[in-house]
């Protein structure tokens, strides 16, 4: 049995589609987007700007200005201190990213502010670390705190910082012959 709402329905021309409203333009955060814009007019294409968020920003930089933005990012901006170094393994990019988390220890408007500056080194297939292309410079000189990260960073990956005072292991033992551990082609052996 089919009421008269049934046959209006079956009617209606399968083009029909509901209307979803708009979503209006995302705010940025103005103190963080002002921060982002400062790098980017200093920088321009050297950088770019991934995100802003409240609190959070992120700037992907080649490893060949790495130095020069980190610095500016010290001395112009105030990010005195680097939080954490970290990084991912891009086996498919042929990659390995490093990712400095800074923060200010002396500004308090930065006191809850993360600036995620993040850089990509070529990775090796058989990683020789400190002899093949999977090198970076150290910040070491600009952020005194990356100093065991980065160490971390070199054993753990096969990153090695060019200039940096100490590269060697922290957590391997020195005469560790295996991939580094946090590389994702990596296999715990016997197992």
């Amino acid at each position: 049995m089919s009421t008269e709402k049934d046959s209006e329905q079956k009617e209606a021309p399968a083009t029909e589609k509901k209307q979803v409203p708009a979503k209006p333009e995302e705010q940025l955060p103005k103190f963080e987007k002002d921060l982002a814009d400062k790098v980017v007019a200093k920088f321009g294409e050297k950088t770019e700007v991934e995100f802003v968020k409240p609190d959070r920003i992120r700037i992907n930089v080649k490893k060949d200005n790495i130095k020069e933005v980190a610095e500016f990012i010290r001395d112009d901006l105030g990010f005195d201190h680097a939080e954490s170094v970290s990084g991912v393994d891009y086996p498919e990019d042929k990659e390995i990213e490093v990712v400095y988390h800074l923060g200010s220890y002396t500004d308090p408007q930065l006191s809850k502010q993360i600036l995620t500056l993040a850089t990509r080194a070529p990775r090796e297939d058989d990683p020789k670390p400190g002899n093949d292309s999977t090198r970076l410079p150290t910040l070491r000189e600009i952020f005194y705190s990356v100093e065991f990260h980065e160490r971390e960073c070199f054993e753990m990956l096969g990153v090695y910082f060019d200039g940096h005072p100490d590269n060697r292991r922290l957590l391997l033992p020195e005469d560790w012959a295996d991939l580094p551990p946090l590389r994702k082609d990596f296999s715990i052996k016997g197992r």
